[in-house]
Order: structure tokens, then C-alpha cells, then sequence
């Protein structure tokens, strides 16, 4: 039987069409893309092409860590709340469209500080530029990552919808890397803000390409509504953010995606130095064998899916495999040698691309059946929080090891080379040890636990 609600039809199948897990998959691509633009270019672009010295660099980036450790986490408390759209549209789709169609714009600006600023003002607009950004992207991110464990709500669906969306972002990966190297040419500032330009119109296009996968159907719509009927009171953030962090295996998980973006962050901003003071040519192949190397991984880890079942242990087996594919980029010798060894990168990469999503939704399961209440987009902006931190982290280990390696003096003498080479694979490598073990030490969320909260779920309409 068909039930009219709000004036859509809810057939009470939830199933996600193909079409839609591409659309929702765009969204992976829109955040890699844009976060594979910042992440990579930023640093290098106000150290040595704006001058900006690396200290202040990194100064900006802590302070914009710190504004996310308020910023995220209260995004997602508020844009939580009912509006006046929220029966019509939902409670995550008006903050997503806003927030991805807008943030482009910002990215843009980051790439744009006025001339002949000292750099006091460089670094104010650096940071102020940031952390607006940082905002906008927040506001629909946090809300897209909290439509998943509603939208699709079996393994099966979860996992079909995760090797979809992993393609299609590990593409995203790659243009965000890859794109700047045909525009961007190293001494000439105004490459960058052409290289912006291009990200800034391509954010909006794939914001509309996103709208179809984001949409809320009326049975999550209403299921929001009614669970909001049943609450005596709204919990407080403080509230929410004790539960969170008393949830053992959702600080292993968030741990673990903090220690990876670490990683991935050092790795994917040093490739640029590594082109430009050690092997004197452009990286377009060179993030092209990641690319390659994930796409190949994508039909192997879904194999691997369906042997082990468990999302949680094969994450942290990925983060494992990509400490040890680090490596070969620690030894690397000429172009050829780093796009291979960014090929096997890849490989791991694109694993821990796909069970990220799908792990990540098992936890919130977990919380859902304690809490008896949906408040994904507040965990996941605790989650956003740890990402972002992990620019701190990136920063500061940038102007650590430059400053002990003399990068500023001479960044092409072999101590220079010595430590772009340890930002580029050393250090991540260490890293994601680290969080492979800190993962394993805390998370108990085995398969079977798993499968009854999905039970639990589907009993209570949750």
C-alpha cells in the first residue's frame, strides 16, 4: 500500500537507484576535488610563492584548526534542527545546497591576496579567507555525510553505494591533484589564481550534478519528523558532544581518520616539492599513478568485502597497507620511480577510500541504537573537526622539518631534499602506524554486532 506524505508517494522501498548513488558519489568527487586543491597547493603557495614565511604558514593553519574545533562540530549541532523547509525539503538538503554552491566561490579567494601586502596582512587574509571557506564547505559536507547511513540503510546498498561513490572520488582525487598541474606553473603567482578560477566553476557544476543523490525521500523526512515529535527536550551540544566521546568505537574511527588525513594531507602537498626541487619537471603522471592504482584497488577491496564482512577490520588493515606503500616514495629515484611508487600508493588509497564511508555508517548505527535518535550531522562534525586538525598537524610538521633541513637557505641542497622526502613518506608512514594501532587497541565493533544494530534499526523504524 502507497501513502501520501507531504504530498510526495512513499512506497516504503527505500532502495537507491544507480543514478542516485552516482549523484550522491558526486559529492565525494566535489570534496576530494576541493580538498585536494587546498590541501595540496596552499602551504606551497604562501611559502614560496607569496613569500610568506613558513612559521606564519603554519601559524594560519593552526588558528584555522582551532576555529574548525568550534566551527564543525557546531555546524552539525544546528543544521541538525528542524526549519521551516525541513517537512518539505528535508533537514540536511537546504544546507547542502547552500554550502556546496558557495564554498567554491570562497576557494577562490584563498588564492587571491590583494599585492603589495606585507606579511602581517597576508597572513590575516589567509587565515580569514580560510576560515570562511572552511564554513561554507563545513555546512554542506557535514550534512552530506550525514544523509548516508539514512539513504542507504542495508550492507549491501552500503557497499554498492560506497565502490560507486569511491570510483567516482578517487576521480576526484585526481583532478584536484592533477588539474593544477596543467595551469599552475611554479614562480608565477597568478597561475594559482587562474588554477582557482577553474576550481571555483567547476565547485558550482558539480553542486548541481550533487542535488538528486542528497535529496531526503519521505520516509527519511518522516522518520526525522516523528523522532523529533517523541523528544521531551532537545539535547544540549555539551550533551551530545559526552556522548560522543564516550562512544569507544567512535573515537577509534574519527582517531584513525584524523592520523589518515595526516597522512595523506603530508604526502599529497609534498609531491609538489618533490617536482619542483627534486626532480625539476611537472607531477602530472605522478598523481596519475595514484589514480591508476585506486581504480585498480576499487574491484579488489569490494572482493575482499564480500570474503572478510567486516568494514572495521579491513579499514585497518588498508591503513596499514598504505604505511608500507609509503615507502618506495621515501626511495625513490627519477619521474619513473615516483609514479610507480604512487601507483602501489594507489592501490591501498583506493581501499581505505572505499570502506571509509561504510565504516564510518556502522558506527553511527551503533550510536543510533544507544541514543535512540539520529543526530549524525553532530558526530560527523566532531569527525570533520579531526580531518581539519590534521592541517594543523601537516603544517607544523612542514615548518619543523623545513626549518631543520634549511629549505628556506637553499631548498635544493641534498639536506632540503632529505626532508621533503621525510614529509612526503616517512612521516605519513609513521602516522598511519600509529593510527592503524590506535584503531585496532579501541574499536569492538565486530561483524555481529554490526548485523544486530542493523536489526535493531529496521525494528525501531530508526
Amino acid at each position: 500500500m502507497h501513502k501520501e506524505y507531504n504530498g510526495q508517494v512513499e512506497t516504503g522501498a527505500e532502495r537507491a537507484s544507480f543514478g542516485v548513488m552516482a549523484s550522491y558519489g558526486t559529492g565525494k568527487f566535489l570534496a576530494e576535488f576541493l580538498t585536494g586543491g587546498i590541501a595540496s597547493l596552499v602551504f606551497k603557495f604562501y611559502e614560496t610563492e607569496v613569500k610568506l614565511p613558513a612559521a606564519l604558514c603554519a601559524a594560519a593553519l593552526v588558528l584555522y584548526s582551532i576555529w574548525n574545533a568550534i566551527n564543525d562540530p557546531i555546524v552539525g549541532f544546528f543544521t541538525s534542527r528542524p526549519t521551516r523547509l525541513t517537512a518539505r525539503l528535508g533537514r540536511r538538503f537546504p544546507w547542502i545546497l547552500l554550502g556546496s554552491t558557495t564554498c567554491g566561490l570562497v576557494f577562490f579567494f584563498v588564492f587571491a591576496p590583494p599585492e603589495g601586502m606585507g606579511p602581517w596582512g597576508l597572513f590575516a587574509w589567509f587565515l580569514v579567507a580560510l576560515c570562511l571557506y572552511d564554513a561554507l564547505y563545513s555546512t554542506w559536507e557535514v550534512n552530506y555525510q550525514s544523509v548516508f547511513p539514512d539513504r542507504f540503510r542495508s550492507q549491501d546498498e552500503r557497499s554498492k553505494a560506497a565502490g560507486i561513490g569511491t570510483v567516482i572520488g578517487v576521480l576526484g582525487v585526481a583532478a584536484g591533484s592533477v588539474v593544477p598541474t596543467f595551469i599552475i606553473r611554479y614562480g608565477d603567482p597568478s597561475t594559482y589564481l587562474a588554477n582557482a578560477a577553474v576550481f571555483a566553476v567547476a565547485a558550482i557544476l558539480l553542486a548541481l550534478l550533487l542535488i538528486p543523490g542528497v535529496r531526503e525521500t519521505p520516509a527519511m523526512i518522516k522518520r526525522y519528523l516523528e523522532q523529533e515529535k517523541s523528544r521531551t527536550e532537545a539535547p544540549s551540544f555539551f550533551k551530545l558532544l559526552k556522548e560522543a566521546f564516550g562512544v569507544r568505537n567512535f573515537m577509534a574511527f574519527i582517531l584513525l581518520y584524523c592520523f589518515y588525513q595526516v597522512a595523506c594531507l603530508s604526502m599529497t602537498a609534498s609531491i609538489h616539492y618533490v617536482g619542483d626541487y627534486i626532480i625539476g619537471r611537472s607531477t602530472t603522471l605522478i598523481f596519475a599513478g595514484m589514480l591508476a592504482g585506486a581504480l585498480v584497488a576499487v574491484p579488489l577491496w569490494l572482493f575482499l568485502i564480500k570474503k572478510v564482512g567486516s568494514h572495521q577490520k579491513l579499514i585497518a588493515a588498508a591503513a596499514f597497507a598504505l604505511a608500507v606503500f609509503c615507502l618506495p616514495l621515501m626511495f625513490a629515484r627519477g619521474y619513473w620511480g615516483f609514479v610507480v611508487a604512487m601507483f602501489g600508493w594507489g592501490l591501498s588509497f583506493g581501499g581505505f577510500w572505499l570502506l571509509m564511508t561504510p565504516a564510518m555508517a556502522d558506527v553511527i548505527d551503533e550510536i543510533v541504537v544507544k541514543t535512540g535518535r539520529r543526530d549524525d550531522g553532530v558526530y560527523l562534525g566532531f569527525r570533520a573537526f579531526f580531518g581539519r586538525l590534521a592541517y594543523a598537524v601537516q603544517a607544523l610538521v612542514f615548518w619543523a622539518v623545513h626549518a631543520a633541513t634549511g629549505f628556506a637557505a637553499d631548498p635544493r641542497s641534498a639536506s632540503a631534499q632529505f626532508g621533503i622526502r621525510l614529509h612526503t613518506a616517512a612521516i605519513p608512514a609513521l602516522f598511519l602506524v600509529l593510527g592503524g594501532l590506535v584503531f585496532l587497541g579501541l574499536n569492538t565493533l565486530d561483524q555481529k554486532k554490526v548485523e544486530e544494530n542493523r536489526r535493531i534499526l529496521e525494528e525501531r523504524a530508526l
